[in-house]
């Protein structure tokens, strides 16, 4: 059977799919309904991609979009994108059980604003509005002292009050080459501006972009598994056409290809973003193999090694105590 069907070679980024900060914030939703039992209630999207949140649905997640949804007496996690300021506080004003699940790579972040807040630098945050992790990283000084610039044009634009005392941070799942170009107008303009020991943008990001250009040329379309409010799945559509497949698009699963498109396509490259679980990746490759004779091939650019710890509260004796509190 399969030497009728048109043959398809998939070429499979590598890293891709779950990065350490998503794996962690999800075992963080699971260890609590193991610690607590149902339901325990999530503060927005653990991370951006529906099937993961279906799933954690299912075993007694409950999300909501504001604390004022959580009822007395039922543990709360906080997404992995970080929260603002605020958020905590009102959990501890209500005395709620929470458990903070933002990735410690935003929370290095949150910190980088804390401390040039601390010593008087006005700050400019590279990132994208509305989105929950440039939320969460505003909340984290007071309203104002943070400049919120999407693109070079603005990078352009921006008044400070003291170009002598200026910072920039990035949000944390940016194309790499698009914060680079802004970071460089920044710097032209503003010589004085401090920015972070190590760059914000997170290895998983950085990882899952290199793999995509190190393939888009050498494919004749890409598909991007992620969910359509993932930065980083988004992000990555962007780089594959910049890279040079023109044809790149984002799917949030099997179901969701539209094969018609990719009749006359021969190599295919697949990735996912850093919220989309290998399953997704299997099921579409799968999808696949129902209608052309597929071929598979591994472009890696990096072994990725990293892993987070859950937040002390949910491991050993420290659990128990916290919910008796």
């Amino acid at each position: 059977m399969s030497a009728q069907l048109p043959p398809l070679t998939i070429i499979l980024a590598s890293p891709r799919g779950f990065c350490a900060g998503v794996d962690r914030a999800i075992h963080v939703v699971e260890r609590s309904l193991e610690l607590y039992g149902a339901p325990v209630y999530v503060r927005h999207e653990i991370v951006h991609n529906r099937f993961v949140v279906d799933s954690l649905k299912e075993k007694g997640a409950v999300f909501v979009d504001e604390l004022d949804e959580v009822p007395d007496g039922r543990p709360v996690v906080f997404s992995a994108h970080g929260v603002p300021k605020t958020v905590p506080a009102e959990a501890e004003r209500r005395r709620l059980v929470y458990v903070d699940a933002t990735c410690p790579l935003v929370t290095k972040v949150h910190r980088e604003a804390e401390l040039h807040h601390e010593m008087g630098r006005q700050i400019i945050m590279i990132g994208h509005a509305g989105h929950p992790e440039v939320i969460g990283t505003l909340g984290q000084v007071p309203a104002g002292e943070i400049i919120l610039v999407e693109d070079e044009r603005q990078a352009e634009q921006v008044t400070v009050r003291d170009p002598s005392q200026l910072a920039f941070i990035t949000q944390t799942t940016l194309s790499v080459d698009e914060a680079a170009a802004v970071i460089t107008v920044l710097r032209r303009r503003f010589p004085d501006i401090v920015g972070p020991r190590k760059e914000d943008i997170c290895y998983a990001t950085t990882n899952r972009q290199a793999a995509v250009k190190a393939m888009a040329a050498g494919c004749d379309a890409l598909m991007v598994i992620g969910a359509p409010n993932s930065s980083n799945s988004r992000r990555l559509v962007e780089v594959a056409i910049r890279a040079g497949c023109s044809r790149s698009v984002l799917v949030q699963r099997a179901a969701d290809v539209d094969w018609s498109k990719l009749a006359d396509v021969r190599r295919l490259g697949i990735t996912a973003g850093a919220s989309a679980p290998e399953l997704l990746v299997s099921d579409v490759i799968a999808a696949a193999r129902q209608r052309f004779d597929v071929t598979v091939e591994e472009v890696k650019v990096t072994d990725e090694t990293i892993a987070f710890k859950l937040p002390p509260q949910l491991i050993g004796e420290a659990a128990a105590q916290l919910f008796d509190e």
